[in-house]
């Protein structure tokens, strides 16, 4: 079941601020800055699918590799 969460939890849930989300909102894609999640405007309130939040992580996932 795909859960919807706030943009407090959907934060704690990816481990970054609320100002982040907010910001990667209402900036945009920016060059040189990690773009947010995916959202939902549902009327005036933000939310977030566990989902999305999943496929983003995944996206920006490095891994070192060693020489």
């Amino acid at each position: 079941m795909n859960s919807v969460v706030n943009e407090k939890d959907a934060a704690k849930y990816i481990g970054m601020s609320v100002s982040f989300l907010r910001q990667a909102r209402c900036d945009g894609p920016t060059a040189n800055r990690t773009p947010g999640p995916v959202f939902l405007r549902l009327g005036r309130a933000i939310r977030y699918r566990t989902e999305d939040l999943d496929k983003w992580l995944e996206e920006h996932r490095c891994e070192l590799v060693k020489g």
